[in-house]
């Protein structure tokens, strides 16, 4: 913890110098520079116009024109208003003959937008910069009478050098437009009261700060407390069992089917691997239906005598998760039995033949051998699986849809519903989009801190060289 807290620190105090160091040089530059440079403070692009950079120029000088124009125009009346999302209320006009709908502010498109004009004013500070350090740049080789960089070496340097600057510039977009951006929209929507009485844009919500964290984890009559508790208790009892469960089953089906002597194994895998070959969709609505009331599971257990009432199996909270986390068993086994085959067919054979010399059992070599080389090598994927069933939505909503309702659970959660598949809820039926935020957070939180302590223990991380 002492180090961690050492670590820290040092970064801390690494930004800060790294900061001033960057103030300092653009004073050092305004100071030192030409009157170009001067001038290019204020509008960029110039120095390096007038230095026939015109590449560099245009697009500085671009990049200052497209800025002033999209704040004018659009961004600084979206920023304005984010400290209240909005003051003027729809209205329905009814002065006329006719009622005229009068729209006022749209808190959704507010916040929407001002988050983004927050990132295009942080854009464009970071481009001002760049254009004050080529100033300096320019300074210094001139300095030492140097040639300055001509526009077709800064095509050349964009096409060769610099080519995978060029190439990710879209895809960064992309992934700034279609989840940065998303995910900051989510956290910010998680201190506000959007909900289905504050719709916009004929009514507006506004900011409530952690009010929406304090329901979640109050245990009054209106707090979510104990359902937020138990639905991530089963979350977290979900993704053990459909991780590790379908591991240690598949990699025995995979040393079974591997053993010498067994006959028939590409048979005995091509029937496993059909339940891949059915789309997940199908196999889990047939599967739901099977063991419904009325279902073959219940006709046939009926019909052969051997119960005297239909078995209710989606009715009870305990035994639609017991049958969820079976069912998982079924899909899941085949994907591992795979995964596990080749890795246990590159397992070294001298290891098991110096256990074996040593006087080993297959249990020992087992425990020594086998698993610890699975762990090695499929621990980053166990890892990932963990956090995938975490948020895996297709199994529990596809089978139970989060049923069945218990009386101990509110907000429309139910006996199986998982974070991910009670936010949907939320979100989709209640229209509950600011509890849905908060819990989108919690489920975020609850992955990461999972995901970076189990990260940093792993035996592929801790020690690289230890199979090789």
């Amino acid at each position: 913890m002492s180090q961690q807290k050492q670590s820290l620190s040092v970064r801390m105090s690494k930004g800060f110098t790294r900061i001033g160091r960057n103030i300092a040089e653009i004073g050092t530059t305004f100071k030192e520079g030409d009157w170009t440079a001067k001038l290019s403070f204020v509008i960029m692009g110039f120095g390096q116009l007038v230095h026939k950079q015109f590449l560099r120029g245009i697009i500085f000088l671009g990049t200052e024109l497209l800025f002033i124009y999209y704040m004018v125009t659009f961004g600084a009346e979206y920023v304005s208003k984010l400290p209240t999302l909005g003051t003027v209320e729809t209205y329905v006009d009814k002065s006329g003959k006719i009622p005229l709908t009068v729209y006022g502010d749209n808190s959704f498109l507010i916040l929407l937008y001002g988050i983004l004009t927050i990132f295009v004013i942080v854009a464009f500070i970071f481009m001002w910069r760049m254009n004050v350090g080529q100033q300096r740049q320019i300074q210094k080789l001139k300095e030492c009478g140097k040639n300055l960089p001509t526009t077709r070496d800064d095509l050349k340097s964009l096409l060769n050098e610099h080519f995978a600057a060029t190439l990710l510039a879209v895809p960064n977009v992309g992934v700034f437009v279609f989840i940065i951006l998303p995910i900051i929209f989510m956290v910010c929507i998680a201190f506000t009261n959007y909900d289905a009485n504050h719709q916009p844009p004929t009514n507006l919500f506004w900011w409530v700060g952690l009010e929406n964290f304090k329901n979640l984890f109050s245990t009054g009559s209106s707090g979510y407390g104990g359902t937020f508790l138990q639905v991530l208790a089963w979350t977290l009892v979900w993704a053990f069992f459909a991780t590790f469960l379908n591991f240690f089953l598949g990699l025995g089906v995979a040393i079974m089917i591997n053993k010498k002597g067994i006959k028939f194994k590409k048979l005995w895998r091509t029937i496993l691997v059909m339940t891949i070959a059915v789309p997940q969709f199908v196999s889990l609505l047939y599967m739901y239906k099977m063991f419904a009331n009325d279902g073959l599971v219940n006709t046939y257990l009926l019909k052969w005598g051997l119960i005297q009432t239909y078995i209710p199996f989606w009715t009870y909270a305990t035994s639609s998760r017991i049958l969820i986390i079976l069912i998982n068993v079924w899909i899941g086994v085949p994907y591992m039995m795979l995964m596990t085959t080749g890795i246990l067919m590159n397992i070294p054979e001298d290891l098991y033949e110096s256990a074996r010399i040593d006087g080993a059992n297959a249990w020992q070599m087992f425990r020594k051998i086998t698993l610890p080389y699975m762990f090695f090598v499929l621990g980053p994927y166990l890892l990932t699986s963990f956090t995938g069933n975490l948020n895996n939505f297709n199994v529990i909503y596809l089978l139970t849809q989060g049923q069945p309702t218990t009386m101990s659970m509110s907000g429309g959660a139910g006996g199986t519903d998982l974070l991910i598949t009670w936010l949907y809820k939320l979100t989709v039926n209640d229209t509950n989009y600011r509890l849905a935020a908060v819990i989108g957070i919690m489920v975020f939180a609850v992955t990461a801190i999972i995901s970076l302590v189990v990260y940093r223990i792993l035996p592929s991380v801790r020690d690289e060289e230890g199979f090789q």
